[in-house]
C-alpha cells in the first residue's frame, strides 16, 4: 500500500512538473512574442499645431496676469474644441524627417511613415519632408526617391524641405518634390558620383604577404583593396560610374525639365540663392516658416516610425560609422 501511494505520489509530481513547463514555454512565447512586436517599432504621431500652441502658451503664461491667463486659458479650451470638428473636414499636411547618412539608414523608417499615411490619407492633404542628407550609396538612395514618390503617384503634394544640406542622393530624393524649398545657406546639388578607397597591395607586398581572390565572371570585381588593381578594372569602374550618373542625371531631368544639366550636373553644389537661380531649388526659406505656414493653413500631424535599436546594432551601428568616415565603398553619390 505505501509502494502504491509513493509510486502515485511520484506520477503526481512529474505530471505537476511537466504542467509547469508548458505553462513556463507558453509564457516565455508570449513574452518573446511581445518583445518581437515592441521590437518591430510603432508609428507615432505629434500634432504639430498644439506643439506651437503650447509654446505660445507658455510664454504668455509668463506675459500675462493671473486672471487673464485663466481667461484665455479657457477661451483656448474652446478654440481647440472648434477647430477638432473643423479639421475633421478640411485638409491635413504630414511632416516627416529624413536624416540620412552614407547608407540611408533613415530609409526603414521613411518607408514605415509613408506606409502609414498612405493607409488614411484624403484628397486635398499634403505631405512635408524636412531633409537632411549628403548622400551615399547609389541603391539605398535610389529606394528612398522610389519611396517618395508613392506620394506621388497617390497624388499626394510634396514638399521638400532643405535647412542644410541636400547633395548627390539627397538631392536625388529631393528632386522627386512638387516643391522645394531650402534655406538661404543650405547645401544644395553634388550630382555626381564618386567611388574612393585605399588600396593595401604595396603595403603587404613590402612584408610577403599575398593576397589571393578568385572569381567568376571578367569584372565580377574591377578594383580591390588589397589586390593588384589593373588598368582594366579601373577602366570598367570608371564606366559604371559614368553610367550611373548618367541615370542621376536623367532621373533629375525628368522630374525638373527647367534645368540645364550641362551646368547642374558637374558635382558642384551650390548655396541656397546660386541653387535658387539655377532652378535646383524653388524657393527660399526655413522649415519653421514653411511648416508654421501649414499650420496657420489647416493641420498639421508630425509621423514618426520609432524603434529602440539593440544594444548589437548601436554596436553595429558604431562601428560602421567609424568605418564610414575613413572609407567610402564603390558606388555611392556623395
Amino acid at each position: 500500500m505505501n509502494g502504491f501511494v509513493s509510486q502515485y505520489a511520484l506520477f503526481l509530481a512529474e505530471t505537476a512538473t511537466l504542467v509547469l513547463a508548458v505553462i513556463g514555454l507558453a509564457a516565455g512565447l508570449a513574452a518573446l512574442s511581445r518583445r518581437k512586436d515592441k521590437d518591430a517599432g510603432q508609428i507615432q504621431v505629434t500634432d504639430v499645431n498644439r506643439q506651437l500652441e503650447a509654446a505660445g502658451n507658455s510664454i504668455q503664461a509668463v506675459q500675462l496676469p493671473g486672471k487673464a491667463r485663466k481667461l484665455l486659458h479657457k477661451q483656448r479650451k474652446l478654440d481647440r474644441k472648434a477647430q477638432q470638428k473643423k479639421a475633421e473636414a478640411e485638409p491635413c499636411s504630414y511632416l516627416l524627417d529624413f536624416k540620412g547618412d552614407i547608407r540611408a539608414s533613415a530609409l526603414t523608417a521613411l518607408r514605415e511613415e509613408i506606409s502609414a499615411i498612405l493607409q488614411v490619407a484624403r484628397a486635398g492633404d499634403a505631405v512635408l519632408l524636412r531633409l537632411e542628407s549628403g548622400g551615399g550609396l547609389v541603391n539605398r538612395y535610389g529606394l528612398g526617391a522610389a519611396q517618395l514618390l508613392r506620394l506621388r503617384d497617390a497624388r499626394l503634394p510634396l514638399t521638400v524641405m532643405v535647412d542644410t544640406v541636400a547633395a548627390s542622393g539627397g538631392y536625388l530624393m529631393a528632386a522627386t518634390a512638387d516643391r522645394i524649398v531650402a534655406s538661404p545657406f543650405a547645401l544644395i546639388g553634388s550630382i555626381g558620383v564618386i567611388a574612393q578607397f585605399p588600396n593595401f597591395h604595396r603595403w603587404l607586398q613590402a612584408r610577403n604577404i599575398d593576397w589571393e581572390q578568385f572569381t567568376a565572371g571578367e569584372f565580377k570585381r574591377t578594383v580591390t583593396l588589397f589586390g593588384e588593381n589593373t588598368e582594366a578594372g579601373r577602366t570598367k569602374l570608371r564606366e559604371e560610374l559614368e553610367a550611373i550618373h548618367a541615370q542621376f542625371r536623367g532621373f533629375v531631368q525628368g522630374r525638373r525639365a527647367q534645368l540645364d544639366m550641362e551646368k547642374v550636373a558637374t558635382g558642384e553644389a551650390w548655396l541656397g540663392d546660386k541653387a535658387q537661380e539655377l532652378g535646383l531649388v524653388d524657393e527660399l526659406a526655413t522649415s519653421d516658416e514653411i511648416i508654421r505656414s501649414a499650420c496657420q493653413r489647416g493641420r498639421v500631424l508630425h509621423v514618426s516610425f520609432q524603434r529602440k535599436p539593440s544594444l548589437s546594432e548601436r554596436l553595429r551601428l558604431s562601428t560602421q560609422s567609424a568605418w564610414d568616415g575613413i572609407w567610402q565603398p564603390p558606388h555611392p553619390f556623395g
